[in-house]
């Protein structure tokens, strides 16, 4: 590399996400400095942190890429963070690289998706949960795309098993009143529970769960289980030791995962930060992402997005998801899926997995008995 490269690290580290918008910054920084530490000067870092303001995001990223010349940004944890910052990303020609799970039905050829879209994580959850506890689920959500597309998938899952959604309701980001949503759980009855709420949202509601499950025992995790996708490590402090034990997550990525790999990538981020840290999904896949940015770049001799993203799709690197390939037609990567048992001592433990999964971000493989249905949810 003849010039130091500018790379933007775009997370907020305050908000109702801000455990992982820590993690994943915290993640960004490790890779940067492992990078520097043999290409000293191929890699600067620009951070910014937007603090949960989407305005602050969308500025962040046109400073990033129209004053520090940044052409790759790796961040943002939400979808409406996300589908902010596309347009802008576009218009200069950038990559913004998004490395948490989301709800699918997108492709574009400006952003790396190194996050799970939804047959990596909830189509195998749901294979697992429908013959083991039922298909009468209830379904609760943030209300905006993350909550509103996981659920209509979740609908279309179970219609397709013949069962039925007993509930469906949904809060703002934030709104930790979940009361009335627990009541009405309590006297459906549900098979399971899947939740797409975010932050203190979740937080309140699996502590009332909780509390459900210690006067019913037919609410208990064992009976009737509270499902996730985008529960992190990073949260259950948040949540409460013990509040949340039995609970299941998916997630391409736990601490807990069994490889050398991860055996390494433990010890080396105990090196950096302590012995006392969990790492989370979005922690791991920041800092694959950081790794895979800045790998290609230096392999390719360029930031430029176009060569960065045919060497992505040439040949899979090495990272501590396992070995990933770019699908060049998606921009996918493809992933392994974890399920993931919420344990006592504030990590998780791995109850079933499947190697690399794929993106199939519109589901073209899946064919539904039934078309897809839209109605009024409160």
């Amino acid at each position: 590399m003849k010039n130091t490269v500018r790379i933007g690290i775009l997370y907020s580290t305050t908000g109702p996400y801000a455990g992982m918008g820590r993690d994943g910054r915290d993640g960004a920084e490790l890779a940067i400095e492992e990078i520097r530490a043999t290409h000293a000067n191929a890699i600067e870092p620009v951070f910014i942190d937007p603090h949960a303001d989407i305005a602050a995001y969308l500025e962040g990223a046109r400073s990033m890429l129209r004053d520090h010349g940044c052409r790759h940004i790796i961040g943002t944890i939400t979808s409406l963070a996300r589908k902010e910052v596309i347009p802008l990303v576009e218009k200069h020609d950038g990559l913004l690289w998004y490395m948490c799970p989301y709800e699918g039905f997108e492709a574009n050829d400006n952003v790396i998706y190194t996050g799970g879209c939804p047959n990596q994580h909830l189509l195998p959850l749901f294979d697992y949960l429908i013959p083991r506890f039922g298909r009468r689920p209830y379904l609760v959500g943030a209300n905006y795309v993350w909550g509103w597309e996981m659920n209509r998938l979740a609908r279309e899952l179970i219609d397709d098993a013949g069962g039925e959604v007993l509930g469906e309701r949904y809060l703002p980001l934030e709104e930790t009143a979940v009361e009335r949503i627990v009541l009405d759980i309590e006297q459906r009855r549900p098979s399971f529970i899947l939740n797409n709420l975010v932050g203190p949202s979740s937080y309140a509601f699996l502590t009332a769960i909780r509390a459900l499950g210690a006067r019913d025992p037919a609410f208990r995790p064992e009976n009737c289980p509270v499902v996730s996708c985008d529960l992190q490590e990073c949260e259950l402090p948040d949540i409460g030791l013990g509040v949340a034990t039995g609970q299941l997550c998916a997630a391409a990525y736990f601490d807990t995962v069994t490889t050398p790999e991860n055996t390494a990538f433990k010890a080396q981020v105990a090196g950096r930060f302590g012995s006392g840290r969990r790492i989370s999904s979005v922690f791991a896949s920041a800092y694959a992402s950081v790794k895979l940015c800045a790998e290609a770049i230096i392999a390719a001799g360029t930031d430029d997005p176009a060569a960065v993203s045919r060497l992505l799709s040439a040949a899979p690197f090495a990272t501590v998801l396992g070995p990933i390939l770019i699908s060049p037609e998606t921009r996918h990567a493809a992933l392994p899926f974890h399920l993931g048992r919420i344990n006592g001592e504030g990590g998780f433990d791995i109850i079933a997995s499947q190697p690399a999964i794929a993106a199939d971000p519109y589901l073209t493989g899946r064919r539904t008995r039934l078309p897809p249905k839209l109605r009024i949810v409160s």
